[in-house]
């Protein structure tokens, strides 16, 4: 027994050790951050909130909807977005888990017309919960029909439900079928790899869907802890018979041990995963391999908030969006008095790692990074976490929470230089302008 005990001092030891810094950053102390803050001028004249539709509330993950021609070039671009207004009732992550009738609900809103429309569901099976949490969609190459994945968290268990979508119809979406597996603890994104095959993050072993008092202490004690419980899998999809419902699934496990695996995305190349580790406030790389399917862990950027979805945008820097301070996010979901969770986005773009020589391009040195980084910003990603030797990190976007709070997720349209962000809790669409 004494033996036990010196372990698991041991143990508890370690985990508070390597996880001080993340500690300290997401749940001790409060960024002092200011109102807002956009990297590309005033907030108060660059950013609006699309809050026309009362409906398109508590916003966790969107994507991008490419229409491109037959020879993939990019004609047209629309946003996909997973709403669920019943998230303070039904939260299979954070709680609680009270109410799961009301439905929630996705939306696509076009850049051109500035338009949002509510995407009705053609065979959508009666009875079925929608609780949309990651999703991806699969580009249109001339007019045809995409595969759009959405993770859905039912009151029974976690699914994944697949759909078609027609440009033709952009708001509507016809179910496919219901993707089930004994590996889906807790799905929480989607990575697609082929219009039939993607990766998959859950990001807790331990669930709140565990009986009695079980299910609130064991996922924040692996949450707090940062216990490496997680993981990625990659899921394709073959149907049993042509026109079928029934599919078999593949399944496999790509990376394991990742604390609060959250969001995940692959590059345009297909080469690089990147994924969301909330509890230790970082991102990671991998090395994907294409034909395997498998993951190398490459690098790690820590950040100064709990990252959550993430997307590249067109020029290959990952844009990231999290929360920088866990309790107020709580506070938020509990409906606590004045509750504001504040908001931080950040850019991540590959760092060029060695000098090179300047007329045979041989590396010469690795370069060191400056501790001094992010300066334009009110409160820089410096004063919180180290540099990364792999990328650099600017701020796109930071508030206290009093401008737009608790953000989930964010991406940039590179054509048309406008930053979305999206809040857990937040009513509308945040988009900056150029």
């Amino acid at each position: 027994m004494k033996e036990s005990l010196v372990v698991f001092a041991v143990l508890v030891s370690v985990i508070a050790w390597r996880n001080g810094l993340v500690a300290k950053n997401l749940f001790l102390t409060k960024a002092p951050l200011p109102p807002a803050y956009y990297s590309s001028g005033d907030y108060r004249s660059k950013c609006r909130i699309i809050d026309e539709e009362p409906q398109l509330k508590y916003c966790e993950d969107a994507t991008f909807w490419d229409l491109k021609d037959s020879d993939g070039e990019l004609q047209d671009r629309l946003l996909i977005v997973s709403c669920d207004p019943n998230r303070k009732a039904w939260n299979t992550v954070m709680g609680p888990m009270r109410d799961a009738i009301p439905r929630g609900a996705l939306w696509v809103y076009d850049h051109k017309s500035d338009k949002v429309e509510h995407v009705s569901f053609e065979g959508y099976p009666a009875g079925h919960d929608f609780h949309p949490l990651g999703l991806e969609i699969w580009p249109s190459f001339a007019g045809n029909a995409s595969n759009l994945f959405v993770v859905n968290h039912g009151r029974h268990n976690t699914t994944i439900e697949q759909f078609y979508m027609s440009p033709s119809k952009p708001n509507q979406a016809t179910w496919v079928r219901t993707l089930t597996s004994k590996y889906f603890i807790s799905p929480n994104s989607v990575a697609l790899t082929s219009p039939t095959s993607f990766y998959v993050t859950n990001d807790h072993l331990m669930t709140r869907r565990l009986p009695s008092i079980l299910g609130e202490v064991l996922p924040m004690t692996e949450s707090l802890l940062g216990l490496p419980l997680g993981w990625v899998s990659h899921v394709s999809i073959t149907p049993t018979s042509s026109g079928s419902l029934s599919t078999d699934i593949h399944h496999t496990f790509s990376a394991i041990g990742i604390p609060f695996a959250n969001g995940a995305v692959l590059s345009h190349d297909g080469k690089t995963l990147a994924v969301a580790s909330s509890s230790l406030g970082e991102v990671r790389f991998y090395a994907r391999n294409s034909a395997t399917n498998a993951l190398s862990l490459t690098s790690r950027v820590p950040l100064p908030f709990a990252a959550d979805n993430i997307m590249f945008d067109d020029e290959g820097a990952l844009i990231v969006a999290g929360h920088p301070h866990f309790p107020s996010l709580i506070a938020v979901s509990k409906n606590k008095t004045d509750a504001a969770a504040p908001s931080w986005v950040t850019a991540l773009k590959p760092r060029q790692l060695y000098l090179k020589h300047p007329e045979t391009g041989a590396h010469l040195a690795l370069k060191t990074p400056s501790p001094d980084f992010d300066m334009q910003a009110p409160l820089s990603v410096s004063k919180r976490v180290p540099p990364a030797r792999s990328h650099e990190v600017e701020t796109l976007y930071q508030s206290d929470g009093s401008h737009f709070p608790n953000s989930c997720t964010s991406l940039r349209d590179s054509r048309s230089g406008v930053l979305y962000v999206f809040g857990l809790y937040t009513e509308g669409i945040l988009a900056c302008k150029p």
